[in-house]
């Protein structure tokens, strides 16, 4: 029986924590594990895929005894770093019915649409205090090699009777967002903004006040599996019938899944609040905005007028390796500050006050996968998010609650469940260097096609070699 090995995690200094987190003075609040414990479930990672989890099958089995074991903090990993966008999964939905199937792809879209209704709900009901504001997702172009990338979803969204999308124009945009740089796309009306850290933050107050344990500062060193698998953390021990593993990227440590899961960079800068230069130039709502190039922009403002800018970098580690580098970019944000002022010339004199990065565990299809270890029924695993997450993770938390109760149901028999339709990637150093490779070619592809310039040949062929 081999023990599995987690990474040690690298948590971010207090000056390197996003904005989000900083600003709401996020840190732990229950103390780490010391000694001997037990449960009925342990769950690894207090992020917004283990807390829905916990609370997912609380609701189903409220005697189960649940215990969370972060490493940090809950929210200080990608649930407290993202941009903050909520949007359902309709905009994949061409993607997932390649993989699942019709059937399966419209229940898993309609079902992220409700999570966003349920997001509403613990807004509107005072549970979770999230800044939660439903003025839409844009979804646009900037050059013409952006045009259309929407239309497949779009399209079956239509065939399947779904009307998710609503075609922008220029003047639409620029009204929405204040920009003339994007100048067609579409808008999902149901979607938007959220302050991240408030949000993960609030599912650990709501899973404490439902009897669920939670341990931060508590990163587990090794699992050895059995009948009651045994997480040795630093400080004690704990031992469970049933493991989740959600963990995100640092899932990558472990061989069984490392086939599957790439863990990419991405970056994310904050300006001073401006919000008179915004009022001015009409960017005034809660609008999640993205446009289409390889490595996307992503981009809203804050109530108070802050505005946040990200960006996927497609920065890797060689065997994934996480270190100080995915907490906080060495150059300052200087990439997407570049970005920020093109797109945005307005703002070319406000300050950036945060910079930083976070790493993302991506599939090669772009969907998360879930399901347990080969030869450990009793150690299930939800990852793969792709850096979506703030209406897929309450979906996830289904998921896991029927693997993890054993339930036969659409939730357990969907077809995300199982590495089986995954594509393997390559082995190292092939990964690692090809990997760099790629990566200069969609920085060069999406340097010149943001000036409608086309990319030569090879660029766009190696460009091509993305998963």
């Amino acid at each position: 029986m081999s023990t599995i090995t987690m990474r040690p995690p690298v948590a971010a200094p207090k000056g390197d924590r996003s904005f989000w987190l900083q600003s709401i003075a996020a840190d732990a609040v229950t103390p780490p594990l010391q000694g001997s414990a037990d449960c009925d479930l342990a769950i690894v990672g207090g992020g917004y895929a283990g807390l829905w989890t916990a609370l997912r099958i609380k609701e189903q089995a409220p005697e189960m005894r649940i215990t969370v074991l972060e490493a940090d903090f809950c929210g200080s990993g990608a649930s407290g770093r993202n941009g903050g966008q909520v949007h359902s999964w309709f905009a994949e939905i061409d993607i997932l019915k390649a993989l699942v199937g019709e059937d399966n792809a419209l229940m898993l879209c309609r079902a992220t649409a409700d999570s966003i209704e349920e997001l509403g709900y613990l807004q509107a009901s005072g549970t979770i205090d999230m800044d939660l504001r439903l003025d839409g997702w844009l979804w646009t172009a900037s050059s013409t090699a952006q045009e259309g990338a929407w239309t497949a979803a779009t399209e079956l969204c239509r065939a399947f009777g779904e009307d998710r999308f609503r075609a922008l124009r220029r003047d639409d945009i620029l009204r929405r967002t204040g920009s003339g740089v994007s100048y067609i796309g579409v808008l999902e009306e149901r979607a938007g903004t959220v302050q991240p850290a408030k949000l993960a933050v609030g599912l650990r107050n709501l899973a404490l006040s439902h009897g669920i344990v939670i341990h931060e500062r508590s990163p587990v060193l090794e699992i050895t599996p059995g009948p009651r698998p045994h997480l040795r953390t630093a400080g004690g021990t704990l031992s469970a019938s049933n493991v989740v593993l959600a963990a995100n990227a640092w899932l990558s440590a472990i061989p069984e899944l490392h086939p599957y899961l790439y863990v990419v960079s991405s970056q994310i800068i904050a300006t001073a609040p401006a919000p008179d230069i915004l009022a001015r130039i009409g960017w005034t709502d809660g609008a999640s905005i993205c446009d289409a190039q390889q490595h996307v922009l992503y981009y809203q403002r804050t109530p108070e007028g802050t505005v946040i800018f990200g960006r996927g970098t497609g920065g890797i580690a060689y065997n994934d390796r996480i270190d100080a580098r995915f907490n906080r970019g060495s150059d300052g944000g200087a990439d997407n500050v570049r970005e920020m002022q093109r797109v945005y010339p307005e703002l070319k004199d406000v300050p950036v006050l945060y910079d930083w990065s976070g790493p993302i565990d991506c599939t090669a299809q772009h969907l998360p996968v879930f399901g347990h270890l080969k030869d450990h029924a009793n150690i299930f695993y939800a990852m793969g998010f792709n850096g979506t997450g703030i209406a897929q993770t309450p979906v996830a938390g289904r998921i896991m609650a029927s693997l993890v109760l054993g339930r036969d149901d659409i939730w357990s028999r969907c077809g995300l469940v199982g590495l089986g339709t995954r594509t393997r990637l390559p082995p190292e150093p092939l990964r690692y260097l090809g990997a760099r490779v790629v990566r200069h070619a969609i920085r060069r592809k999406n340097d010149l096609e943001i000036l409608n310039r086309r990319p030569g040949p090879l660029t766009r062929f190696v460009a091509a070699l993305a998963p």
